[in-house]
């Protein structure tokens, strides 16, 4: 029994509705975190869901990466399952899913970003684990058929591949989510080159044979570059010295060149790759071209003394240390210094400029350190010659402005993206933002050449006719390439719509499809015209020593196969260019990652100044350090300051570029301050109206330099231009200028140094002077007085002529006047007398 008005609660119906919240909490929790099978992929770097993630599926190994017809007629498949969700999983398995081969190079790339369903030869699902908790992790490996065909077993999946070809092949992983029901959760694509199909493993009579790959007649002519480069190290703001050590940002590139580091690795796997190919034969050595940084070799050159770097990047103007690098360094370059002479070498722009922005700089000494020396440097530091006329802008894309500047610096090939250029009648209105193949030309699709018409011209410079042949190469191979390593960027000519964050995909998964990317071009010659190909990784490539190797092998296969032939890199250069007329597209996202044209301003007013300085230098013989060692580092800070490195790896560029323009700017104006007039103390007093005004002048700078002074005289005095002098490297030196004052008031006169252009170099002094001189007072008053003299010896003598008293005598009786005289003669007789004696 209960009081009025209270009610007491039904207990069955509370349990019931809260289980019916529980269901349905569970149901949304199922929907939102689990894609049913069939769905887009969640969470593996090509799908777009945004609920939770339950599982990461990686793959680790393919066995073998490549089939032959000599291979086993199965491969290993090995990965990881790890849960990386905040619930248990359970009842995890896999299957192997494969599309059908890539019968077109863009689908190298978006076959990548098809829906599982687009896999439709399917295995089926294989246990991994009845349970993976939060964090907790499974690896597993498969036994996977390339075709059917005797007692194969049950639990081994069949791919039916009876074609060689690249195929993309995907990982499907399904599990049960706490709170939700069995759906895929995660998956992994990658992509097997097929260059032949073995036999089965049945031995019957009636078992299907091998089937290789058809060879094209003739087989694709490769090419290969092979870039060694970093981004910019060197301390900026510090000009050039005989005996000062070096100065780096970090001592990151220590590491790289150590054993087991980034540039060893790339090193190392090159030797070894033509150490085989020496014993082999195989042709692998004239297929190759070393790409090589002048700005890594210039760092790496600097390093084998000893050198400094900063305790904090971040911290310019802190304390530094002793540098760790210099054995390696050593090492690196004599390891370098011999592989090189035996291959086709080239050297990259100056530290992976910005060309587009360089040329809207449009300074000639600048662009001929970025564009000519780099040969000239590659030489002198290995021992090589070096490719002459060809250039390899780091974003594969230039626009006229950068093609114009090539064209009048003596390039006469660029390498670039082939959607990069675009023929010139029927151009296609796809941009890169929606382009999938790349332009198609019809004869020799590698080499052609831009319109001979006047492209933009720099600013007070007549037009020019480039004449500029572009050498293409292939974007699909190359953003493949480009994937391989850590860290990889994606290229800026990577089509948009198949862009995508390859961070999320494994390391053994994108080297699969690097593979493949070079496989494709052989498997799939053109029927039209000669197959041909240029592969280009990245500049600042961070493939180790093993994916390296495994590309290097997979050329080699190529060639063995009779599927490919090596082509010099100096061949391809030397091929007749398309007939086709064709322009430059200059790619918008390439556009967008460029260095930003605040930079371009300050760069070109401190490029100059270097310039005018330079110009004021004096060679001297005796002197150790040149002018042109003393201010180059100057020249590669504003180099650097443009450079593309890191800029399609996040970061912070721009606040890099700043800070080593800021420190190159202080540093000039501290040169120009250098030398200057030395002010002289108090009142400067001339001895007469025409005596010397005495100066000195000092040059703090380890270089002699040629001055001129600059002297505002005022209207009392006249100075005579003294001409172009010499200063003497970190000396003073005095100077007589001659120097007329016609007023004896004190005169302030400004001194300053210039160079023989005319810059102001110092600090301008004053100085006081005063002179002695009257002018023409001083003049009538001398007159006056010798004429006052000569009247008065004249009236004395007149009077002793005539023998009167001259009336000055006044005054003095006779007697005064006799002593007077006697005691001057014997004064005269006393003297006569000492010098008797």
């Amino acid at each position: 029994m209960t009081r009025a008005g209270s009610l007491r609660p039904n207990r069955p119906l509370h349990r019931w509705m809260l289980s019916l919240v529980t269901v349905i909490l569970a149901v949304v929790a199922t929907g939102v975190g689990a894609v049913p099978a069939g769905g887009q992929p969640d969470g593996n770097g090509y799908g777009s869901g945004t609920g939770p993630k339950f599982l990461k599926l990686s793959l680790d190994s393919v066995t073998p990466t490549v089939i032959t017809t000599t291979s086993d007629p199965y491969f290993v498949v090995s990965g990881t399952v790890t849960n990386i969700g905040d619930r248990v999983v359970d009842d995890i398995s896999i299957r192997v899913q494969r599309a059908r081969p890539a019968t077109a190079a863009s689908e190298l790339r978006t076959a990548l970003q098809l829906d599982q369903i687009n896999y439709d030869v399917t295995g089926a699902f294989q246990a991994v684990s009845e349970r993976l908790g939060p964090g907790d992790h499974k690896q597993f490996s498969f036994t996977v058929a390339l075709r059917g065909g005797g007692d194969m077993p049950s639990d081994v999946t069949d791919l039916q591949i009876t074609e060689p070809g690249v195929y993309p092949l995907l990982l499907n992983v399904n599990g049960e989510p706490a709170y939700g029901s069995q759906a895929r959760l995660d998956d992994a694509r990658f992509l097997l080159p097929v260059l032949g199909v073995p036999a089965t493993a049945d031995t019957s009579v009636d078992a299907p044979p091998p089937v290789p790959a058809a060879p094209a007649a003739p087989p694709v002519a490769a090419t290969m570059l092979w870039p060694l480069a970093d981004r910019p190290r060197l301390m900026a703001g510090i000009p050039g010295s005989v005996d000062g050590q070096a100065l780096l940002t970090d001592d990151e590139l220590a590491s790289s060149l150590s054993a087991g580091g980034r540039l060893d690795q790339l090193l190392s796997a090159l030797e070894s790759a033509l150490r085989n190919d020496a014993r082999s034969g195989g042709g692998l050595a004239s297929s190759l071209c070393l790409a090589v940084d002048p700005d890594l070799l210039v760092t790496v050159s600097a390093m084998v003394t000893d050198y400094r770097v900063l305790a904090s990047p971040s911290d310019p103007d802190g304390p530094t240390r002793a540098g760790t690098g210099t054995q390696a360094a050593k090492s690196w370059l004599d390891r370098l210094r011999a592989v090189a002479p035996g291959l086709c070498t080239v050297a990259l722009p100056f530290g992976q400029v910005d060309e587009t922005v360089l040329a809207a700089v449009n300074d000639p000494a600048l662009t001929h350190r970025a564009l000519v020396a780099p040969a000239d440097v590659v030489d002198s530091l290995l021992s090589v010659t070096s490719l002459r006329g060809v250039n390899l802008p780091d974003a594969g894309t230039i626009d006229t402005g950068a093609a114009n500047l090539l064209a009048a610096h003596g390039v006469t090939t660029a390498v670039l993206a082939d959607n990069a250029v675009v023929p010139t009648d029927g151009r296609s209105t796809a941009t890169a933002d929606d382009t999938i193949e790349a332009p198609a030309p019809a004869g020799h699709p590698d080499m052609v050449r831009l319109p001979d018409i006047p492209l933009n011209p720099g600013v007070g410079e007549p037009p020019v006719d480039p004449g500029l042949r572009v050498a293409t190469f292939d974007i699909w191979s190359a953003t493949a390439l480009a994937a391989v390593g850590s860290h990889p960027p994606t290229p800026s000519f990577t089509p948009q719509s198949v862009r995508y964050d390859v961070n999320a995909d494994s390391r053994p998964a994108r080297l699969q499809d690097a593979l493949g990317a070079i496989s494709w071009p052989a498997l799939n010659p053109r029927p039209d015209r000669p197959g041909a190909v240029l592969f280009m990784p990245p500049q600042q490539w961070g493939a180790n020593r093993d994916e390296a190797t495994a590309l290097l092998e997979q050329l080699q296969l190529l060639f063995r196969e009779n599927l490919a032939v090596p082509r010099p890199f100096t061949d391809l250069l030397a091929q007749p260019a398309d007939p086709q007329p064709y322009e430059l597209d200059y790619l918008s996202q390439a556009a967008d990652e460029s260095v930003p044209r605040q930079f371009v301003d300050p760069v070109r007013a401190q490029a100059h100044r270097i310039t005018e300085l330079m110009n004021a230098l004096a060679e001297v013989p005796q002197q150790e350090l040149s002018p042109r060692a003393f201010l180059t580092p100057l020249r590669d800070d504003l180099l650097r300051t443009l450079t593309l490195s890191d800029r399609r790896s996040g970061g912070q560029p721009d606040t890099v570029a700043q800070r080593r323009l800021h420190q190159t700017t202080t540093t000039v104006d501290e040169l120009f301050g250098s030398v200057t007039v030395l002010p002289p103390g108090g009142v400067y007093t001339l001895a007469s109206e025409q005596s010397p005004l005495l100066l000195v002048a000092r040059n703090d700078l380890p270089v002699a330099i040629r001055v001129e002074f600059r002297i505002d005289a005022p209207a009392e005095t006249k100075i005579t231009d003294v001409g172009e002098e010499v200063l003497p490297a970190k000396g003073t030196r005095s100077f007589q200028i001659p120097t007329e004052v016609s007023d004896s008031r004190n005169l302030v006169i400004p001194i300053a140094l210039t160079t023989p252009d005319g810059v102001p170099l110092g600090n301008a002094v004053t100085v006081s002077v005063r002179s002695n001189a009257y002018g023409q007072a001083l003049a009538i008053i001398t007159g006056c007085a010798g004429a006052l003299l000569f009247l008065l010896a004249g009236r004395r003598l007149w009077h002793r002529f005539r023998g009167q008293a001259d009336p000055a005598d006044e005054g003095f009786d006779p007697e005064t006047r006799r002593r007077v005289n006697r005691f001057r003669r014997a004064r005269k007789r006393e003297l006569q007398r000492q010098e008797d004696r």
